[in-house]
């Protein structure tokens, strides 16, 4: 019995510890981009960030999906202040479960 308990939190223990390790997505909404130009200017200086694995900026809906490498965090401040140094307005941030590749794919089929 004492084994089945120690492998059943063992088991936990890694599907945890792995959980941590995924990737997130930050998705925020910002206002202000209205050109080909504005998108570049912002994904090229989150690429910059040594936490970024993926970017994409979406014009038509306004959004900005930044997919981090796993184990890495960022805040949303930080996010929010990058955009806005830019030159944009951020209206909102949301952590998405979806790599930037599903958020791409459902934005674009809209």
């Amino acid at each position: 019995m004492n084994k089945i308990l120690l492998a059943f939190i063992f088991s936990i223990s890694l599907f945890s510890n792995s959980a941590l390790a995924a990737s997130q997505t930050l998705k925020a909404t910002v206002n202000g981009m209205v050109c080909a130009f504005c998108a570049q200017g912002i994904e090229k200086k989150i690429r910059a960030l040594s936490q970024t694995q993926d970017v994409y900026v979406n014009l038509k809906q306004r959004i900005v999906a930044v997919e981090l490498k796993a184990g890495q965090a960022l805040s949303n401040d930080t996010l929010k202040d990058l955009i806005k140094d830019a030159g944009y307005d951020v209206t909102a941030i949301e952590l998405s479960e979806h790599p930037v590749a599903h958020i791409k794919a459902e934005l674009e089929a809209k």
